[in-house]
């Protein structure tokens, strides 16, 4: 039996997880299937910003805006979630209150107009996390991702540790403690 995790939902790594791409991760799914799944990593920030990424363009080049990991596959590829629908047109929503896309310039013009505000309000994600056919089901079924709800909120958190403990948290008593455990129990 397939557990099919819905598309504007969390998976969260488990504290085992070793694979440097996705330990400690939280993952806001955007579609999962039998044919594979796709979700942008949202508490990881990268080493970049967008006046470096987008140096070509007439606002954003100028924008020393924070960009995010989104994943380790498709790394040339640029995505952004956000909150603001109405300055942001053209974009798809993942869950109430969560955009995924939407018109570049407009997103530029949000940004330049308020960039602390926008960082609220934006998370620019550089690649994404993908997975083969069935591949995240083994996953979920081994343990190694643990499915939770999303608040909105949480993808624009600017602590990406605080993320992962605070969805952990969120899932009540069967993931009591999870969040203070270390990744190999031999750290202790």
């Amino acid at each position: 039996m397939d557990l099919i995790v819905e598309p504007g939902s969390l998976i969260v790594a488990a504290p085992d997880m070793l694979d440097p791409n996705f330990m400690h991760a939280v993952v806001l799914v955007v579609q999962h299937s039998p044919e594979g799944a796709y979700g942008l990593v949202i508490n990881r920030p990268a080493a970049i910003t967008l006046n470096v990424l987008l140096a070509d363009h007439p606002i954003l080049s100028q924008q020393r805006f924070p960009v995010h990991a989104g994943g380790p596959v498709g790394i040339d590829t640029l995505q952004f979630l956000h909150r603001v629908p109405e300055r942001v047109p053209g974009g798809v929503e993942l869950a109430p209150g969560l955009v995924l896309g939407g018109e570049l310039d407009a997103l530029a013009r949000y940004i330049e107009e308020d960039p602390a505000e926008a960082q609220l309000r934006v998370r620019m994600l550089l690649g994404y996390s993908g997975w083969g056919a069935r591949q995240l089901d083994a996953e979920l079924a081994s343990g190694a991702w643990v499915p939770a709800p999303l608040q909105p909120e949480w993808a624009f958190e600017p602590d990406g540790q605080l993320i992962w403990r605070r969805v952990l948290r969120s899932l009540g008593r069967h993931a009591q403690g999870l969040e203070d455990l270390p990744p190999d129990v031999s750290w202790n």
